[in-house]
């Protein structure tokens, strides 16, 4: 009986919770929707990872295989030259991309004009809004062997002309080159809110002790956003198995001399989809790579927790 009142009560407030905010729910409904639909309702579609998939019998008719995708995918050595070019480029992605965002922050905060300021931060921030495919179109008019920018320039230097696509390892160097550019000044936000929240008393007391710029940045302002730092960190380093498709497929394409240096898990698993030939073993890399994602944040938070508690996620 007791039991039953108390459920009647909470049914009640809920319904009263409803009704007096159903605004504000109204307005988080089309959120709740959209990630109810492409979040949560596809998860049914990652027991093909453990299945031998038969168009025929469909997704729930055909025949389990237990771990069998996996072991094959590992096995043809695609499973560890797909991660290690994911890991890597997201690694180095995250350092030198923030890296940069930091060092951005700090100069556009440490200046005095006004609107000097305002009109760098704008210029920094323009290629943020640039989509990847004209991206990918930029590239493309650079390095075209026959039409490409890059050849032009050299022919018309008694140079011979290169060929970019026939040296994989550079495009390291240009993927690399091509994030940071559209993804500094965005990331620079972050740090210049934190920059512009630390108190400036302690930089006025600074400069009354004779402390130059440099001191002021290692003692006053890194320390100060350190939090902020950490936060960045975690929060990217449980994207460290998820490459940027579009920045892969519009800058590469389907040229697949650069497939050993620049492909990712995600472009791996969206190419497999337009074949068609093995939806298990494609299923099965997407949900490897869902849960290493899943293992990295928490043993990373694990480390920060462990070290310093108030500076973790959870």
């Amino acid at each position: 009986m007791g039991q039953g009142v108390t459920l009647a009560m909470k049914k009640e407030g809920i319904l009263h919770e409803l009704k007096r905010n159903r605004t504000l729910f109204l307005m988080i409904l089309p959120a709740v929707l959209i990630v109810l639909v492409f979040s949560y309702i596809p998860l049914n579609g990652l027991v093909l990872a453990f299945k031998d998939f038969r168009y025929a019998k469909g997704i729930w008719g055909s025949p389990w295989n237990g771990f069998e995708n996996f072991r094959f995918l590992f096995a043809s050595g695609k499973g560890w030259q797909l991660t290690r070019n994911t890991i890597l480029y997201n690694v180095v992605n995250l350092l030198i991309s923030q890296g940069l965002a930091l060092v951005v922050a700090i100069v556009l905060s440490e200046m005095r004009g006004r609107r000097f300021k305002k009109t760098s931060q704008s210029i920094i921030f323009l290629p943020y809004f640039i989509s990847w495919i004209i991206v990918g179109a930029f590239v493309q008019n650079i390095f075209n062997y026959e039409t490409g920018t890059l050849n032009n320039l050299l022919t018309s230097l008694g140079m011979e002309p290169i060929n970019m696509y026939a040296i994989p390892a550079a495009w390291i160097i240009v993927i690399i080159f091509f994030n940071s550019w559209k993804w500094v000044g965005y990331n620079s936000v972050i740090y210049i809110a934190a920059v512009a929240g630390l108190d400036r008393e302690c930089f006025e007391a600074a400069d009354i002790d004779g402390a130059n710029i440099w001191q002021k940045i290692r003692y006053i302002t890194i320390p100060g956003i350190k939090p902020t730092l950490i936060i960045i960190f975690l929060l990217n380093l449980g994207k460290v198995l998820r490459g940027d498709f579009q920045m892969f497929y519009q800058i590469i394409g389907m040229n697949g001399q650069l497939y050993d240096i620049t492909d990712v898990i995600d472009t791996y698993v969206f190419r497999s989809l337009l074949s068609g030939t093995d939806m298990g073993m494609t299923a099965a890399a997407t949900l490897y790579q869902s849960v290493m994602c899943f293992v990295i944040i928490n043993i990373a938070n694990a480390v920060v927790k462990k070290i310093d508690p108030d500076y973790a996620l959870f």
